[in-house]
């Protein structure tokens, strides 16, 4: 079979039953990366797809999705959110994600028969987490919004942490850099070249489009194609120039809400559906890959430095640098355990067989092994802890219910709001300038009482910062709480 009729078929296959099985996905304990993976590595197994870690369908693929992935994430930070209480998540990617890095690196080390800087490169890649699994996770209300953010960003940003890393270390492991003048170099290019070659095309290239699109009236379908053109445009020339694609990418998204210039909400829209298409091919991929890899792997070795580092190193790394925020113990349980690894783990440990790292495909077994683990692990507790942590907030207010952002977890608890009695309350509902009334009441208690002050809306705790930003402001607000 050509690759051209495999890619066409395998496109074909991912597009139509991504969606016939999407309602089944939403309601069951499953998740699309366990179906797609599942189904790679059942293709590979039965010799159905025939594919090497050096396809050049895997690498483009693979290509395609990282930088789409970063570019996306990128855009979707929130930079308001980072601008007042930017050392919050400093504080949390870096240690939390050092100490992933740390602690798996360790368990490689005697688990699974690696030299140091290999178990480290282990450590840094193990620690991506993979956004694509979290998606049904993060549109989940039941589950605080602030809990909710917190996995969003660390999921949307670690990479930011790790990437680097990973670029360091394997140009240590395979020598690129025998002098001080050479790691400088090096260096300059991943840290400084990468970023400000990112920063520009990013922001030259939207400034662009917002300039043709006010002079011409550029087609929203044509702008939708030129972001992912953008996307591309990031890579390839942070790749041309020296420096890395990847990184070039990221800051390339970043751009774009640094900058407060626009892209067109239909990229965000056929951006997303794009990567998120290439992301389940990706698995398919990387499962027939893996199905005759895995054997490379130590089968006990592998498997127990899986569950070590999703179900013990990530959870204590996590429960040690969430321990300030104002939340429950259910809350830092629930972080701890949801890091899935995945897409992005192995994404990043095919830069290392591409660059010919010592023993790469045997790393490239092992990251496989516990990304298999992962993915079903994290696909099948995902629905039913989610529902279980929804139950839970139904039955007490918790604190992290009362936040609505990541950055509010770690911010004292107010008691200075003015208080309104009941009187003066119903006194102003009745003048010529009533305020609007919001109720606010955790969903415990609105549950045990439903009754509502005749007028008032009903806004979810966790939710109040969102509705303020499309909330008229000639109107002043009374809320009424637990």
């Amino acid at each position: 079979m050509s690759s051209l009729v495999l890619g066409m078929g395998l496109v074909a296959l991912v597009l139509t039953l991504a969606a016939l099985t999407s309602r089944l996905v939403e309601r069951a304990p499953l998740s699309f990366p366990m179906l797609f993976l599942g189904m790679g590595l059942a293709l590979g197994g039965y010799g159905v797809v025939q594919l090497d870690v050096h396809s050049p369908l895997l690498e483009s693929v693979a290509v395609i999705s990282l930088a789409l992935v970063l570019f996306l994430d990128a855009v979707n930070v929130q930079l308001d959110e980072l601008r007042r209480e930017w050392y919050m998540p400093l504080l949390t990617l870096g240690p939390g994600t050092l100490l992933v890095i740390g602690g798996v690196a360790l368990a490689a080390f005697f688990l699974v028969g690696v030299t140091p800087v290999q178990a480290l490169l282990l450590g840094a890649i193990l620690a991506s987490t993979d956004p694509v699994v979290l998606r049904d996770l993060m549109r989940d209300e039941r589950v605080p919004r602030a809990v909710r953010r917190t996995l969003s960003i660390e999921a949307g940003m670690n990479d930011l942490v790790v990437l680097p890393i990973v670029l360091v270390l394997i140009a240590l492991l395979t020598a690129r850099g025998n002098g001080a003048l050479e790691w400088a170099n090096f260096l300059a290019r991943i840290l400084l070249l990468s970023p400000l070659v990112g920063l520009g095309v990013g922001w030259l290239g939207a400034r662009l489009m917002g300039w043709a699109d006010a002079r011409m009236g550029i087609r929203r379908e044509y702008q939708a194609l030129y972001g992912v053109g953008l996307v591309l445009a990031c890579y390839a020339v942070g790749q041309a120039l020296g420096g890395d694609g990847f990184l070039a990418a990221f800051f390339g998204g970043f751009s774009i809400t640094l900058f407060n210039v626009t892209l067109c909400d239909c990229f965000m829209e056929y951006g997303e559906e794009t990567a998120e298409m290439m992301m389940l091919l990706a698995f398919v991929l990387f499962g027939a890959v893996l199905s005759g890899m895995l054997s490379l792997a130590p089968l006990a070795a592998g498997l127990g430095l899986a569950l070590i580092a999703l179900g013990l190193i990530r959870p204590l790394a996590f429960t040690l640098v969430l321990l300030p925020a104002r939340m429950s113990a259910l809350a830092r349980g629930f972080i701890g355990w949801f890091g899935p690894r995945g897409l992005n783990s192995l994404l990043l440990v095919l830069l290392a067989v591409q660059a010919h790292v010592p023993d790469a495909e045997y790393l490239l077994a092992v990251t496989g092994l516990v990304v298999v683990t992962s993915v079903a692990l994290h696909g099948v507790t995902a629905t039913p802890l989610a529902a279980w942590y929804g139950r839970r907030v139904e039955a007490a207010t918790l604190a992290e219910e009362r936040e609505s952002t990541f950055s509010g977890l770690f911010e004292p608890d107010s008691t200075q709001s003015a208080l309104v009695t009941p009187a003066q309350l119903a006194a102003q509902l009745e003048s010529d300038d009533p305020p609007l009334v919001l109720d606010v009441r955790s969903r415990s208690h609105y549950r045990a009482d439903a009754t509502q002050i005749p007028g008032s809306i009903r806004v979810l705790p966790d939710r109040v910062e969102e509705w303020a930003g499309t909330a008229a402001k000639n109107r002043s607000i009374v809320a009424y709480c637990t």
